[in-house]
């Protein structure tokens, strides 16, 4: 019979994380490529793509506020993960700290989560890059056959030249008088799914380098929409004061509107905040990693939460809220304000900046592989290293070509409630780890502490829970179906596979 909450040795962690040589990561990251893997990861889709569809369906204007809810319940976490960070500097991030403290079964669970949380979250990236890229193209006069740039079933309009989906045809257009296609297959997300993998397979150093320089164009862009837009607004002070009236809208049921929405709103955009998460799972390619994750994870949170906040108020301020249910809401920003110009430059920042997105989720997830099969949890080929690139060649291409079919096929809303449902587990988990560390290797040194230990963890665990609570319930089923499947899979290869079972059974 496996011992189901067995640990994996706090030794056996170190003495991984001290390893060297061919068949191991490749130590080059600082604390800047650090952050910046961060920001890459934090600053797509929230922003560009899913800031618009909370404030749609959920908060309104106080969306912003629904941000505000969403960095507090991130903040709590990012605590726990830099103080885990630190002292346990392997791939894998919440999967090895549950193994190091609340036994195999819930690092499995978790691993399982992560498995799906990041498989999801790259897909729900490619999926918002899909509709930038062709928004773009149709601007300089080109057009894809529309029935390969939807999922199957999305019915596309003719309208001023571009293809778009209903929610984006203006108020009082009668798409019944418009030409119409049918969606095959989102031929374009699954094509640039396949692109990233590719430059993830060459190598951890070029990636950084690679998601370094578009980070810093992301960013310009980020800055000069807010510039463009809080001028446009000070210029037309009643737009804003039109917009954001109410600006939080009557409530219309749970979860829309209200202050249920604003809850609501925070945990439909929580999948924005896993940046920092990802760059956990790089500490094992990290050069001094007790210093540098905290500052890392930390680093990027905060300069992210002040950007979503910012970028939040000026697009309600921008356009009325009922028209930003589309796939890119800030290119609809900017063009409110007139300048063509920008919205082309909006479109181009997005096009670079949920790529880098997709890059760290990509990143994250087969470090995860990783971690699990080098534990005997999964199969060997996923902890392969390729001896020249020293990167995992094999979890990288089979993980990179399922997740390409995802964007192609699913609509983006699915995609990111489950990326949501994941990553919140992933947060308790951690949460509840560092509590447990904490009673029973107190005297172990720390070089990053999480502040008012269990205070912090206590909250982090309610706050992720309670948006859990407010998730749609057909979430909830899918990542239930998930699970089972997962635990198929561990009574049936990971218990006779494990190393720490074997040991075991071994004494």
């Amino acid at each position: 019979m496996p011992q189901l909450w067995a640990t994996k040795s706090m030794s056996a962690l170190m003495q991984e994380a001290q390893e060297e040589g061919a068949h191991t990561l490749k130590r080059v990251l600082g604390p800047f490529h650090l952050i910046m893997l961060g920001i890459g990861a934090i600053i797509g889709a929230g922003i560009f793509v899913l800031t618009g569809q909370a404030a749609a369906q959920h908060a309104g204007p106080a969306v912003a506020l629904s941000f505000v809810v969403a960095g507090i319940t991130c903040a709590l976490t990012a605590l726990c993960y830099a103080e885990f960070a630190s002292l346990i500097p392997i791939a894998g991030s919440a999967y090895t700290y549950g193994y190091a403290t609340l036994g195999e079964l819930v690092a499995w669970i978790i691993g399982w989560d992560l498995v799906l949380e990041y498989a999801f979250a790259a897909g729900t990236v490619a999926s918002g890059w899909s509709g930038y890229f062709v928004s773009l193209l149709q601007d300089f006069h080109i057009n894809l056959p529309p029935q390969i740039t939807a999922t199957y079933g999305s019915v596309l309009y003719l309208y001023n030249a571009h293809w778009v989906p209903l929610a984006s045809l203006p108020e009082g257009v009668n798409p019944a008088g418009l030409r119409h296609v049918t969606g095959i297959f989102n031929l374009v997300a699954f094509a640039v799914v396949l692109m990233t993998t590719a430059v993830l397979v060459i190598g951890i150093e070029e990636s950084a380098k690679f998601n370094t320089a578009i980070v810093t164009i992301k960013l310009s862009v980020v800055g000069i929409f807010l510039v463009v837009g809080a001028g446009f607004l000070l210029q037309h002070p009643h737009l804003a004061a039109m917009h954001w009236h109410p600006f939080i809208p009557p409530s219309q049921g749970p979860g829309k509107f209200g202050l249920g929405g604003i809850t609501a709103g925070a945990a439909s955009i929580f999948f924005a905040y896993i940046g920092f998460d990802a760059v956990s799972t790089a500490a094992q390619e990290a050069k001094n990693p007790q210093r540098d994750m905290p500052i890392g994870i930390l680093g990027s949170l905060v300069i992210c939460t002040v950007l979503y906040i910012l970028v939040a108020l000026v697009l309600t301020g921008l356009v009325s809220y009922h028209s930003l249910d589309v796939a890119d809401p800030v290119a609809v920003g900017m063009d409110a304000t007139g300048a063509r110009w920008g919205s082309i430059l909006v479109k181009m920042g997005a096009v670079f900046g949920l790529g880098t997105a997709m890059l760290v989720m990509l990143l994250g997830q087969s470090r995860v592989f990783l971690s699990m099969s080098r534990d005997g949890l999964l199969w060997k080929w996923a902890s392969k290293i390729h001896p020249r690139f020293r990167t995992p060649y094999t979890s990288n291409i089979v993980v990179g070509t399922l997740v390409a079919f995802m964007p192609a096929l699913l609509p983006i809303d699915r995609l990111s409630e489950l990326v949501n449902m994941g990553t919140l587990l992933a947060f308790s988990i951690v949460c509840a780890g560092i509590w447990v560390l904490r009673r029973r290797h107190p005297e172990m040194p720390r070089p990053f502490k999480t502040p008012w230990v269990p205070l912090v963890p206590i909250l982090g665990i309610l706050s992720a829970f309670y948006l859990i609570w407010v998730l749609p319930a057909l979430t909830k089923m899918i990542v239930a179906a998930w699970f089972v499947v997962g635990l198929v899979i561990y009574f049936t290869y990971s218990v006779r596979h494990s190393e720490v079972q074997k040991s075991l059974r071994s004494r």
